[in-house]
This record gives structure tokens, C-alpha cells and sequence, in this order.
């Protein structure tokens, strides 16, 4: 089936004063839906490809022919890292991390300020277009990362849990040139239970009832 554009879970105007309704609306509406429409047409006529989930396409490039590759990673990478963007942000919303990933950040980043600095730091000093993440990696701590353009952590073999977009259009119709301003509006939004459901989703020790 054809990758389809998420709906967002809360309305465009939700995430004011921070992120302005318009901005919203178009970086939801049209850049986002031009990432999965693009990603779509790189997959027509691979039946195999199509099959897989875009995260596991992302996360193996190497198996995506080589004439569509550029294709499914700038494409399929806008797709899901605006669809993860759109998942973690909520009304009502940022303040300080609780659960285990308030604790995770407490232990690796030694508490809230820090990382806080360290995710911030990521976000404006990334040039050009790109993304700052908080990540799981492979020896299963949190780590900040920063791409560019849409790659994804995914190719890195690190399982992003929030994604801070940091292209102008997420900014620009209200923040402008101001990337600074943008980058601490963000954490008033960020819906840290569902940052804290996706960091535990790998966690959880097995309950016995599947393998």
C-alpha cells in the first residue's frame, strides 16, 4: 500500500503562540505531503519495496536499487522524520521529561539544563537545512545527533525518539532569520510522554507472552 500522509493529532492552531498556525498548516499540508507523494512515485513498480515498511527502507538503503536510492532517502526520509516531527509535539505541553526518559536524560546528560543546552546547541549550529535528534544508539543510550537535509538516524543504525526539524520552513513565516528563537520555542511543545512511550517501546522487558 501507498505511504500515506499521517493526520496530525491535534488541530494547526494547537501549538500557538509557539509554532503559528500557518506554518503549520503548510508544513504539514505541503511540504510534508510532497515528501510522501515523491516517496511513492520513487517506489512505483517495486512491489518488494513498497511491501516493507519505510522505516526498515530507510534503515537499509543499501537493498533499494541504486537509480531510486537518492529518491527513497531524501523522500522516504522527509516522510518519516515529519511524520516522527508531528508525533511528539502537543498543546500543553513542554517542561521538564518524567518517566524513564527523564531518567535516561538525567544519567546521560547529567539533568534537564544540560541536555536542554547540548539538543539547542545541535539545533541552531546544524547548517544549512537538517535535523537535530535525541537518539537511541547502538549500545542503547541516548545520544544528540545532527543531519543534514532528510537523512535519518535510521540509516546510522539509531533509533531516533525526538525529532527537531530545522529547515527555514518550519521557522520562517514567524520566526524569520531567527533560528534561535525558533529552537527555544520548540521545547514548550514537546509532548515528552509520547518521547518517554517511544524510548521505553524497546525497553519494556519481554512479558512472555510473545517470544
Amino acid at each position: 500500500m501507498a505511504y500515506q500522509l499521517p493526520t496530525l493529532k491535534y488541530a494547526y492552531d494547537a501549538l500557538e503562540p509557539f509554532i503559528d498556525a500557518r506554518t503549520v498548516e503548510i508544513h504539514h499540508s505541503k511540504h510534508h505531503k510532497t515528501y510522501v507523494d515523491r516517496f511513492n512515485a520513487a517506489l512505483d513498480g517495486q512491489p518488494a519495496l513498497q511491501a516493507m515498511k519505510p522505516e526498515d527502507l530507510i534503515a537499509n538503503l543499501d537493498k533499494v536499487p541504486e537509480a531510486i536510492r537518492t529518491a527513497v532517502r531524501n523522500n522516504g526520509g522527509g516522510a518519516i522524520n515529519h511524520s516522527l516531527y508531528w508525533d511528539i509535539l502537543g498543546p500543553g505541553a513542554g517542561g521538564e521529561p518524567k518517566g524513564k526518559i527523564g531518567e535516561a536524560i538525567a544519567a546521560e546528560f547529567g539533568g534537564f539544563k544540560a541536555f536542554k543546552e547540548k539538543l539547542a546547541d545541535a539545533a541552531v549550529t546544524q547548517f544549512g537545512s537538517g535535523w537535530a535528534w535525541l537518539v537511541v544508539n547502538k549500545e542503547g543510550k541516548l545520544e544528540i545527533i545532527k543531519t543534514a537535509n532528510q537523512d535519518s538516524p535510521l540509516s546510522m543504525g539509531k533509533r531516533p525518539v525526538l525529532a527537531f526539524d530545522v529547515w527555514e520552513h518550519a521557522y520562517y513565516l514567524k520566526y524569520q532569520n531567527r533560528r534561535p528563537e525558533y529552537v527555544e520555542a520548540f521545547f514548550s511543545v514537546i509532548n515528552w510522554r509520547r518521547v518517554d512511550e517511544l524510548y521505553w517501546a524497546d525497553q519494556k522487558p519481554c512479558s512472555g507472552c510473545c517470544c
